[in-house]
């Protein structure tokens, strides 16, 4: 039970002292009617050992050595989302490990790939990129490119991806084991939310009645149609970046840099990253707005009730404005921009963009790798540099008292000893420094896990592309965890003590986020990457079908295979390229061009087309499958709590009970 004190101020506290308030004294006593940091706790804390260097290296150890500490001094809320950070953190370290793996072995085929070699020692004549401006180029200029996508795209990441998808299962198990200790710890167990409003309503007015639950329909189906509004306007908004990125490639190629105008589709996906950046950045702010408006409109019954459906909204807001974007590169980019006599183009006039022969895997990596850099270095200044600016500000404006006394100022030391406390003057000069700090409000806490949630979601969704995905998670927590301890107690007024046993909604998210992360992993694999067209050239189209060659590797003619050509006595070819574009650099004219497609010379599909397209469905079928069953498999192993939790619970129930019957029969 918390013991409502005086709030002491704690004025220009510096970190250490927060890693030394956070031991575990239960003399620390929370103020539920204020929002200020308590002196004569941070300075008894600084009176005792401090916490060792390898606590404050481990990302485990930061927030489970002290997580009981936080929870006497911020409470449960607080203490939960520490405890869950430190051990997402922590179990963050094997698919790092995992994915650098991945990652050196893609390394590792730099120089002996065939798949490489062909790109690189090619010489194919590709068809131009865009309209006027561009000219045929050679398939041996993209070889960097080629070795990139061997990066990211080889027969490791399929392994990875489903390693990815069991570690979201397995890491929600432990989660829930691991919250189950502390909890019963806590003894908050059999907490309830609903009871507790009830009894603080009580407290407030003995003889006051609870807000019944209500349902209408009218309501519900407004929120509906509002959320499904606000879906269609981000999703429209991925339509702008596609048209963004469209006619950059195009400004781009007819540039005079010729550097840019050579690399006209990089550079318009890379500005296409940066514009998305920041769209989320102002969707963000909308969507914060949308959400409190619907939660207004629906009329919860309770703040409880309130914070789930605010956070429901939200992350769907969120999730959309992110993962919009990715899911256009992932399954749409390079699939629906037609052939050359037959381009799709926007309004009629622009084509839409085409992927490297060597796959469209790089693109979606490229993507993700600068929305997940400039999110996290960017988000992590703003959101510490912010506050500080904040409280330097209401420094400025506020007016200075005259220092500590020096009888209070030698008294410091031996306040916690003895008991003794500050002067009004030297009180009241605490209280204003507290003052200047910046205010907190219930959703304070909500931003931290949102951001943490969203980064969740990167690391499980699409980590078939980016299998360095989870290692920059890693290294980003490690940071953020002791940012978010700095700005709570430097930069921020302390934050409402609230009780609970659990994060709430968060887990429901987490899980469905898993769910995803297996058909989105299925799919990058099966459709996006060139995993399946590789596995069908190797067994049915390959040098060692029917084991007819055995001095060549099986892939060798892989490239050639997944191009069809384009001859320029076809009037519609004539049509589309003019004869400066189908001149090479060294000036020579060229009769016909190769582009990525499997197309016969009348571009109908071929049948390799289809046998590769039902292969790949099979194999998102089958990948599906087998993930969830091992999924379920998992979840099923690991038990929900400690056997010891377990029998701790059922005796405390046993004894109860045994009282009860005592207190019945006297």
């Amino acid at each position: 039970m918390y013991v409502c004190i005086a709030p002491h101020a704690v004025p220009n506290l510096p970190y250490i002292a927060f890693r030394l308030s956070l031991r575990k004294y239960n003399v620390y006593t929370l103020c539920l009617n204020c929002k200020f940091h308590n002196k004569s706790n941070i300075i008894e804390a600084m009176r005792c050992v401090s916490l060792p260097l390898s606590c404050i290296c481990s990302p485990l150890c930061v927030c489970v050595c002290v997580c009981s500490c936080v929870r006497n001094y911020f409470g449960e809320k607080v203490a939960l989302y520490y405890l869950w950070l430190g051990w997402y953190t922590y179990l963050l370290i094997p698919p790092a490990l995992i994915g650098i793996i991945i990652f050196l072995y893609g390394l590792a085929f730099f120089n002996s790939s065939p798949l490489i070699k062909e790109v690189c020692e090619a010489n194919t004549v590709m068809c131009p990129l865009c309209d006027k401006r561009c000219k045929v180029w050679q398939l041996s200029d993209t070889c960097t490119y080629a070795k990139v996508s061997l990066l990211f795209d080889n027969n490791g990441t399929v392994l990875f991806a489903m390693f990815m998808a069991v570690w979201a299962t397995l890491f929600l198990e432990f989660w829930k084991r691991h919250r189950a200790s502390y909890v019963c710890e806590w003894k908050v167990s059999d907490w309830c939310e609903e009871e507790e409003e009830l009894i603080l309503e009580i407290v407030n007015n003995a003889d006051c009645e609870p807000k019944t639950y209500k349902h209408s329909y009218l309501r519900s189906t407004l929120v509906l149609i509002c959320v499904t509004v606000m879906i269609l306007v981000i999703i429209g908004l991925t339509h702008a970046l596609v048209v963004f990125r469209v006619i950059a490639a195009v400004l781009l190629a007819e540039g005079s840099w010729e550097f840019l105008s050579t690399h006209s589709n990089s550079g318009a996906m890379m500005l296409g990253a940066v514009f998305h950046y920041f769209i989320i950045t102002v969707m963000t702010r909308v969507n914060r707005i949308v959400a409190m408006k619907l939660c207004e409109i629906e009329k919860t019954r309770s703040f409880a009730a309130t914070e789930k459906s605010f956070t429901v909204k939200m992350f769907t807001f969120q999730f959309f404005t992110y993962f919009s974007s990715l899911f256009y590169v992932a399954f749409f980019l390079g699939r629906i921009n037609g052939h050359p006599g037959g381009y799709v183009r926007i309004a009629g006039k622009w084509r839409l963009e085409e992927c490297h022969p060597s796959g469209c895997l790089t693109d979606l990596f490229i993507q993700m790798a600068i929305i997940m850099v400039l999110k996290q270095t960017i988000s992590n200044v703003f959101e510490f540099t912010g506050p500080w600016l904040c409280r330097w500000l209401n420094r400025r404006r506020t007016q200075k008292l005259q220092r500590k006394c020096a009888h209070c100022y030698l008294k410091d030391e031996f306040e916690i000893k003895h008991g003794a406390e500050l002067c009004d003057n030297c009180k009241l000069r605490d209280w204003v420094s507290n003052y200047r700090l910046n205010d907190v409000d219930s959703f304070s806490l909500f931003n931290e896990f949102l951001e943490m949630v969203i980064q969740f979601s990167f690391t499980t969704i699409f980590v078939a592309a980016f299998p360095l995905a989870p290692l920059l998670a890693l290294i980003n927590n490690i940071i953020e965890i002791r940012l978010d301890a700095i700005k709570m107690v430097t930069l921020e007024r302390r934050l409402v003590p609230k009780k609970t046993n659990d994060i709430g909604v968060w887990i429901d998210v987490l899980e469905a986020i898993g769910v995803l992360a297996v058909i989105a992993n299925g799919l990058v694999i099966g459709v996006s990457s060139d995993f399946i067209p590789r596995l069908v050239y190797r067994y049915y189209y390959g040098p060692c079908v029917n084991s007819t060659a055995t001095d060549i590797d099986c892939m060798v003619g892989y490239i050639n295979n997944t191009l069809s050509i384009a001859q320029m006595d076809d009037q519609n070819i004539r049509n589309e390229f003019s004869a400066i574009q189908m001149k090479t650099p060294n000036g020579f004219n060229v009769s016909s061009c190769s582009y990525k497609d499997y197309r016969n010379e009348d571009y109908s599909l071929t049948p390799q087309f289809w046998l590769i397209l039902a292969v790949r469905f099979a194999f998102v079928i089958l990948f599906e499958h087998v993930v969830v069953i091992c999924k379920f498999i998992a979840a099923w192993f690991v038990p929900s709590a400690p056997m010891q939790v377990k029998n701790d619970r059922l005796f405390d129930k046993l004894n109860r009970l045994k009282e009860e019957l005592r207190s019945f029969e006297a």
